[in-house]
């Protein structure tokens, strides 16, 4: 603290009420509450003798209160100010200089933060964040009491194995590691075998019966939300929730050219697949679970995805299309998500976006903070002649075999893949099980119970022996 009043100009002007800068015409101690709340975020400095059009007017008791200040302030919170004293026309006035603190400030067992010109009481999920975040953690590093790695799905563990080798983000020596150590390599499980948010989000069972929020979705409209047409929720886990839900996008609810170049089954969205994908994978790395699932809403000229959780601390809506460093709310999601090859690193993802819409010549998607989460609004093409209609799946003639369109009654599991496995065999009667993985993007075993489940509902027939024979479709 300076006892000495400081030198100042006589045209000394003071800047207007921020985040750094707070102003008071007397002390009270209530006002300890805005030191614990600069203390949390940035720092700054609060004047004591200033009112709020920034005109000096003097505090009575100045030396008393130079004394009393930082005593109050080290006995409630446990750090130091620096307080000082300044004099203009006569008049004496202080500065409390608060440094911003490493660790969570408690103020008589509640903690503030200062954001923009308020203090704001911290409470539920905005406090969880912010200890989190002072202790350098996310969410999705907390652990699941009673979990272990017997509720984790090897399928999907294997899968974004094959992906991340397959892409050149993994060393194809990780082939064979049992899942367990996968996971513990990626730090989603805790040393003594529970698993984090992470983990049951990304590969779990059933990460539904422990987050209600992770679901995604759809619903196709006409005018407005009371003219909705069809709609499907896809829950699972996070590792296959981007090819699950562009999967019904491309079978159900968007425009598309189709057609076949060999086994290759070609789809020219009426919006650029690789912008949409990443809008989609986003969408999941950023989500806040804690809250209600994702909502996407099909129009007939645009798309409306809203999702839970607002912009990280510091960004804005206008600052997404500026560089800036990547900082995704889930940071081990969003590193399994990287192995995985679904998104980059470096903060580029709304550029990606814009370029996939701008090499096709159409607007780029707008985004905008709403109900505690962010909307993105993709404008839809609505010129593109197309082959599948937007009231319901793909369902006809390929190459002369007579496609089915799947059941209602088949589990949830696998119903857009299973349309593709028809798709497949409608145009290469010989497709193998290993062009099926390449297509579906999932493992052997997953293809061999997808093959079997068919052939036990009567869907397809295998004609002649596994080698050299070949599918057919069973026309009911």
């Amino acid at each position: 603290m300076n006892y000495f009043p400081s030198k100042m100009k006589k045209n000394t002007t003071f800047k207007d009420e921020s985040q750094n800068t707070e102003y008071k015409e007397t002390w009270r101690d209530e006002y300890l509450k805005w030191v614990c709340g600069f203390a949390n975020a940035q720092g700054g400095r609060i004047y004591i003798g200033i009112d709020d059009n920034k005109k000096v007017v003097g505090v009575k008791g100045s030396k008393q209160l130079m004394e009393d200040l930082p005593n109050k302030v080290s006995m409630s919170m446990g750090i130091l100010v620096d307080v000082n004293l300044h004099k203009k026309n006569s008049l004496e006035y202080l500065s409390i200089d608060v440094k911003p603190s490493s660790a969570p400030i408690g103020y008589k067992g509640k903690f503030y933060y200062r954001s923009g010109s308020t203090n704001q009481l911290l409470n539920g999920i905005a406090l969880e964040n912010f200890l989190l975040a002072k202790y350098n953690h996310t969410w999705d590093s907390l652990p699941i009491p009673g979990t272990s790695i017997e509720d984790i799905d090897n399928e999907s563990v294997e899968y974004f194995v094959n992906r991340g080798i397959r892409l050149g983000r993994l060393p194809s020596s990780i082939l064979g590691v049992p899942a367990e150590q996968i996971l513990k390599n990626l730090n989603l499980i805790s040393k003594d075998g529970t698993l984090t948010n992470a983990a049951m989000l990304l590969f779990g069972r059933n990460p539904q019966a422990y987050f209600v929020g992770a679901i995604f979705r759809i619903g196709r409209f006409r005018d407005d939300e009371a003219d909705i047409l069809f709609q499907d929720e896809i829950a699972g886990n996070l590792i296959h929730m981007p090819d699950t839900v562009m999967d019904y996008l491309k079978g159900k609810y968007l425009k598309s050219y189709i057609h076949f170049e060999g086994l290759q089954r070609i789809e020219k969205l009426e919006i650029p697949e690789d912008g949409l994908r990443e809008i989609l994978c986003n969408a999941i790395v950023h989500k806040d679970y804690r809250g209600v699932h994702t909502q996407m809403k099909v129009y007939d000229d645009h798309i409306r995805l809203w999702n839970e959780g607002g912009l990280i601390d510091g960004m804005t809506v206008e600052s997404l299309r500026k560089e800036h460093n990547s900082r995704p709310r889930n940071k081990l999601i969003a590193q399994v998500f990287y192995l995985a090859g679904f998104i980059e690193t470096w903060g580029r993802g709304i550029w990606k976006v814009d370029k996939a819409f701008a090499s096709e010549s159409l607007p780029v998607p707008e985004y905008e903070e709403n109900s505690g989460g962010v909307v993105v609004v993709v404008p839809r093409n609505a010129q593109t002649e197309t082959v599948n209609k937007t009231d319901g799946p793909a369902n006809g003639p390929i190459n002369g075999q007579k496609v089915q369109k799947w059941p209602e009654k088949w589990p949830e599991k696998w119903p857009e893949k299973c349309q593709l496995v028809l798709d497949a065999i409608g145009a290469k009667a010989s497709v193998t099980i290993a062009d099926l993985e390449k297509l579906l993007h999932v493992g052997h075993t997953t293809v061999k119970k997808m093959l079997a489940e068919m052939q036990k509902e009567g869907f397809i027939v295998r004609v002649g022996a596994d080698k050299g024979g070949h599918w057919k479709i069973v026309e009911k």
